[in-house]
């Protein structure tokens, strides 16, 4: 396959592979992985239940520089499983996440799933809470880590957790954030809450203009790898605390939000409250359009 580089304007980032996003995200030929294929650190688990494994069990971790800055990268396969988390998976995010801390790296997380591997429950759990604390402690030490979504998978369960304790979120129309899924919420609260299957509603509830308007997200992009490679430049170069005051900013956003919103039975209703001339447009809109149309999004500046 021929090496992607960051001038290949016309990558799509949701088509793209994990491999792929990473070679368009960094400059180009710096990128050195850890713990690769040829080491086969895959999953103890997974062939118990008969199931397919992989030599990196589905995340590219490593070593880059972007627009000349050193910088970690990670980057989650949403073609194999999902994405989803397992002990091997997490415990290389893991520690990523502590290398950043100790070597005062910013560190940019390529999310692609779909949560926690059902086969590895437990110690998918164990890594999810084991991720996110070794993200608050890099934090705590002055590292960005930065989550750029827009794959596949979207990013569900345990992965929209470790998101939202991130600096900053990066996401495009094609990205989906939530904690559940929509086949959760069908399966748990029945069709007549959620129907998965009207892809207009999943993607007006979950999807990367819906988040951004609310202040789930900090920039949107379009579904360009230069794009996101941009907007991460950007973000790495914006200080950000992670202490007390901070919290407090983002429990008092969050809210503001659902007294707000929480009334609210569809996202057309919230956007336009927040003010938005023609709100049952914005799925059409293009990227232009719509952040013109965005100026009185909810905003996470002083939170997060």
């Amino acid at each position: 396959m021929t090496a992607v580089t960051a001038n290949d304007v016309s990558l799509s980032w949701y088509e793209a592979s994990a491999r792929q996003r990473i070679d368009a995200l960094v400059d180009a030929g710096s990128f050195s992985e850890f713990i690769g294929p040829e080491l086969r650190e895959i999953s103890p688990h997974l062939s118990i239940f008969d199931l397919p494994e992989q030599f990196d069990d589905g995340i590219v971790i490593g070593r880059g520089r972007l627009d000349g800055a050193p910088v970690l990268v990670a980057a989650q396969e949403g073609r194999f499983m999902g994405g989803a988390f397992g002990e091997v998976h997490g415990a290389k995010l893991t520690g990523l996440l502590r290398a950043a801390r100790a070597l005062k790296q910013d560190l940019v997380i390529l999310f692609d799933t779909g949560g926690v591997r059902l086969q590895e429950a437990n110690a998918g759990e164990l890594a999810i809470a084991e991720i996110m604390r070794a993200v608050i402690e890099a934090r705590r030490e002055g590292v960005n880590v930065v989550g750029l979504i827009g794959g596949r998978a979207g990013c569900y369960g345990g992965g929209s957790l470790i998101a939202g304790t991130c600096s900053k979120l990066i996401i495009s129309e094609q990205g989906r954030l939530s904690v559940s899924g929509p086949e959760v919420i069908e399966t748990n609260k029945g069709i007549e809450e959620f129907d998965s299957r009207d892809r207009a509603l999943v993607w007006r509830t979950m999807g990367g203009k819906h988040r951004y308007l609310i202040g789930g997200a900090d920039t949107f992009v379009d579904d360009e790898a230069l794009a996101f490679r941009e907007a991460a430049i950007t973000a790495l170069k914006v200080g950000t605390r992670c202490d007390v005051t901070v919290l407090e900013a983002e429990q008092a956003r969050l809210e503001r939000r659902l007294q707000r919103f929480g009334e609210a039975e569809d996202a057309v209703e919230i956007w336009q409250a927040l003010g938005i001339d023609d709100p049952t447009d914005v799925p059409a809109l293009p990227t232009g359009a719509f952040l013109r149309a965005a100026t009185n999004r909810e905003n996470a500046d002083d939170a997060r």
